[in-house]
């Protein structure tokens, strides 16, 4: 194997190399997008159990008064 073709099987490598890359930047952004989906729907299930338990705390309140 001569050197031109050493030089070739590494730029191959280097080819294929980037190409896993790029396709692991979009896995990873994907994935990043889900995380703040679901993010975003933790917190909104947070305010809306934090409103239930204020609601029933005043409810319980007002039935002892």
């Amino acid at each position: 194997m001569g050197v031109a073709d050493k030089m070739w099987d590494a730029i191959t490598a280097v080819i294929k190399m980037n190409d896993k890359v790029e396709r692991l930047s979009g896995t990873v952004k994907a994935q990043q997008d889900k995380i703040e989906s679901l993010t975003e729907r933790v917190v909104r299930l947070e305010a809306f159990v934090e409103v239930g338990l204020v609601a029933a705390s005043r409810k319980r309140i007002d039935n002892k008064g």
